[in-house]
C-alpha cells in the first residue's frame, strides 16, 4: 500500500542530492502552460462569452451570466445546515484572531538628524480569490483566502468557483454560504484557468484584479504562471502534502489516520512518514489497511495516493537525521510526533506549517486552528510562506531628507555613482549644491 525508503546506515547526502532521494509527485506546470494559453487569450479577446463557452465545455452547463445573483448568496446561507454554519462561523472567528495580529504598522527610522525613511504598508486595491470545486467542495478555502485579504484592508474582494451542473450552474451552495457569512457579494461561477484569466484581464462583468490567490489544479497553477508579472499571485499550489516526523512514542493509529487524511484529497497527494523506529513503521503500515478500508474515496484517491511515488515511509537512524530529511523535503504540512515534540519542532527550518504533538493534527489546521491552510507545496516551503495578511500588503519606503542631511552624505552618493559609471546619478545630487558637493 505504501513504499519504503531506507536511509539508515550511510551518511545522508547534502542539498539537492538528499532531495532527490525523497518522494515527490510529478506536477509539470510548464507542460500545462501551453494548454492554458489559448484559454487565457480567449478570455482576453472575448470576455464573458468565452467564460460561458468554457463553462459549457468543461463544466457541462450553459450559463446566462457568470455573475452569481445576490439572492443566490442569501438563499444559500438561509438553507445552510445550522451545524455547518456554526462550524464555519467558528473557523472564521479563529482565523480573524490570528490574522488580525499579522497586520503591519507604519514605522519611521531616523537615519541621521533630518533624514528619515518611513515604511508604510498599503493593501492591494483589488483581489480575485479562487475556491476549487472539483473532487471536493472547499468552503474552508474561502475563509482562508478572504479573511487575510479583509484583515489587510483590501477594498475590493471578488471570488470565483466553478459552476456546478447539479446546482443550476451556480457554485456549490456551501461556497456561496461561506461568501455570504464573510460579506463577499461579488462571486462568479467560473472555474479553472479561465477564472484566473478573468481576474487578470477583466471582462464585461468583472473588473480586473491586482492579485489572484487560492488553491487549484494544475490548470489554475499554469494560468497563475502565465500571468505572473501582470498580476500578483500567492503560489503555484501543487498536490497537497503531509510529512510526519515520528519516533517510537507516536501512536500508529494517529499517524496512519493523518496520512490518510491528506491522501483523500487527490491521487497525487503525498503522504510521507519519516521515522527512526522500525516498530512504528511496521505498525503504521499494518494500521493503514483497516483504516483505508473503512473510509470513502479509496479507489479514486486514497489508494493511488498512498501507493504513488510521492508517498513513502522513510527510515532514518535518528531524529537528527529525520530533521535533515524533513528540512530537505520542505513539506506543506509537517507533523512532529516525537518525545519533546515542541523542542524538535523548534529545530525545523523548512515547512509550510508545523503541527506539534499528538493533539494538533493537520485536519485541525485545515479548518479551525486559526492558522492559514493555503501553504507552499512541492518543496517551496524552503523559500516561501503560506498565505497571510502580508500577502496582500505592499511595503512602500518614504524617504524624507533635509538639505543638511543630504549635504552630509552627498559625497558618498557621488562616489558610488562614479564607481558604477553612472555620472548622471551623481549630477542629480551636485545640481542641488551648485555643482560643488559638500565634503568633497
Amino acid at each position: 500500500m505504501i513504499s519504503r525508503i531506507d536511509l539508515r546506515g550511510d551518511a545522508l547526502p547534502e542539498g539537492p542530492a538528499l532531495r532527490d532521494l525523497l518522494p515527490r509527485a510529478d506536477f509539470d506546470v510548464s507542460a500545462a502552460l501551453e494548454k492554458v494559453r489559448p484559454i487565457c487569450e480567449a478570455v482576453h479577446h472575448r470576455g464573458d462569452a468565452a467564460l460561458i463557452d468554457f463553462a459549457e465545455k468543461f463544466d457541462g452547463v450553459r450559463l446566462e451570466s457568470v455573475r452569481v445573483p445576490a439572492q443566490a448568496l442569501s438563499d444559500a446561507l438561509e438553507q445552510l445546515d445550522p451545524a455547518v454554519r456554526a462550524a464555519l462561523e467558528e473557523s472564521i472567528r479563529r482565523a480573524r484572531l490570528v490574522h488580525r495580529e499579522q497586520r503591519r504598522t507604519t514605522h519611521t527610522t531616523q537615519v541621521v538628524p533630518g533624514g528619515t525613511v518611513t515604511e508604510k504598508w498599503v493593501p492591494v486595491d483589488r483581489v480575485g480569490l479562487y475556491a476549487p470545486g472539483g473532487r471536493s467542495v472547499y468552503p474552508s478555502s474561502v475563509i482562508m483566502n478572504v479573511v487575510p485579504a479583509q484583515e489587510a484592508g483590501v477594498g475590493s474582494v471578488a471570488l470565483a468557483s466553478p459552476p456546478q451542473a447539479d446546482f443550476g450552474g451556480l457554485p456549490h451552495p456551501t461556497i456561496l454560504a461561506a461568501c455570504a457569512l464573510l460579506g463577499v457579494d461579488e462571486v462568479y461561477a467560473v472555474g479553472g484557468a479561465q477564472a484566473v484569466a478573468m481576474f487578470a484581464h477583466g471582462t464585461e462583468s468583472c473588473a480586473p484584479a491586482n492579485m489572484v490567490t487560492g488553491p487549484g489544479n494544475i490548470w489554475v497553477a499554469a494560468a497563475k504562471r502565465y500571468f505572473t508579472g501582470k498580476i500578483g499571485i500567492d503560489t503555484e499550489a501543487g498536490p497537497t502534502e503531509i510529512a510526519v516526523l515520528a519516533d517510537d512514542s507516536a501512536d500508529p493509529v494517529h499517524v496512519a489516520a493523518d496520512l490518510i487524511s491528506q491522501a483523500e484529497h487527490d491521487p497525487l497527494a503525498a503522504a510521507v512518514l519519516v521515522t527512526d523506529s522500525m516498530t512504528l513503521a511496521d505498525a503504521v503500515e499494518k494500521e493503514l489497511e483497516p483504516q483505508v478500508a473503512a473510509t470513502k474515496h479509496i479507489e479514486d484517491r486514497i489508494a493511488p495516493a498512498l501507493a504513488g511515488r510521492q508517498s513513502a515511509i522513510v527510515l532514518v537512524d535518528g531524529i537528527d537525521e529525520g530533521l535533515r530529511v524533513v528540512d530537505a523535503y520542505g513539506a506543506e504540512h509537517l507533523e512532529i510526533q516525537t518525545a519533546d515534540a515542541a523542542a524538535v519542532a523548534d529545530r525545523v527550518r523548512n515547512a509550510g506549517a508545523i503541527f506539534v504533538g499528538p493533539w494538533a493534527p493537520v485536519s485541525l489546521g485545515d479548518y479551525a486552528a486559526g492558522s492559514n491552510h493555503v501553504l507552499p507545496t512541492g518543496g517551496c516551503a524552503c523559500h516561501s510562506s503560506g498565505l497571510s495578511v502580508q500577502s496582500f500588503l505592499r511595503g512602500i519606503h518614504i524617504v524624507d531628507y533635509t538639505k543638511d542631511a543630504l549635504a552630509d552624505v552627498a559625497h558618498h552618493v557621488v562616489t558610488l555613482a562614479e564607481a558604477e559609471d553612472l555620472p548622471a546619478h551623481g549630477a542629480a545630487v551636485k545640481a542641488r549644491f551648485g555643482w560643488k558637493v559638500p565634503g568633497k
